[in-house]
């Protein structure tokens, strides 16, 4: 819990957040910021987060404040896990909802248990192709400012790990899996690679990250829930 001290921020705090949904990662990290000047009365405070979300995605962010932000790759390297939902039969440039569907493919040929065969052969090590539409640096640009404007760059794969994948539920075209995996992994590429792989298409039509390393999402405050305790800090 937080502690009653205002000074125990600017000292270091991990805290756990639920990121809503359309919001990006700055935007909780701001208002995280706002909320502990404004009702504690501090006047500069550091806060980062320990690994980016999309806007189209939910869920766990940490959040380190003060002294604690030295431990930000430290929780950057953990690994991560996700509830993917995967809706199959067609594609998108982005990967995900951020673009509109482009090309469609058949999906009458694939079987719950075709999709359990093909995610097992996803387990281990492998060199995934980061999404064009995402924050990687190209020539000293994001990717997505490429991506936006049309223009065609080439990406490096990166080497990544999947260490557990299990299917939750299947109901065509949209299944819903559960995905734990290194560090740098995007899941908007493993969807992308899983319609492939079952020689159809496939985006990410939903993501909630559900934990980093040891930290759950069940521990995670919300922005309401955080505000309260502040406000309940204040009055003391």
């Amino acid at each position: 819990m937080l502690s009653e001290e205002s000074s125990s921020f600017e000292e270091g705090k991990v805290l756990l957040f639920d990121k809503p949904l359309y919001w990006t990662s700055f935007d909780l990290v701001n208002k995280v910021r706002i909320l502990i000047k404004s009702f504690l009365g501090i006047r500069k405070i550091k806060a980062g987060h320990a690994g980016t979300l999309d806007p189209l995605a939910s869920g766990l962010m940490i959040i380190c404040t003060g002294r604690a932000t030295k431990r930000i790759e430290e929780f950057r390297d953990l690994d991560k896990e996700y509830i993917a939902d995967i809706r199959l039969g067609g594609t998108t440039p982005s990967h995900d909802l951020e673009t509109e569907v482009n090309n469609n493919f058949p999906t009458e040929h694939i079987t719950g248990e075709m999709v359990k065969r093909t995610l097992e052969k996803f387990l281990g090590e492998h060199e995934q192709l980061p999404p064009l539409h995402s924050a990687k640096l190209i020539e000293g640009k994001r990717a997505y400012e490429f991506a936006r404007k049309g223009i065609e760059k080439e990406l490096k794969p990166v080497k990544i790990v999947y260490r557990e994948i299990e299917l939750l539920s299947y109901s065509l075209p949209d299944i819903r899996v559960r995905i734990l995996c290194s560090k740098g992994t995007y899941v908007r590429s493993f969807a992308r690679d899983l319609g492939e792989a079952l020689n159809s298409g496939a985006y990410l039509s939903g993501l909630v990250r559900t934990s980093i390393g040891q930290y759950r999402l069940t521990d995670a405050y919300s922005l309401e829930n955080f505000e309260k305790i502040l406000l309940e800090m204040k009055q003391i």
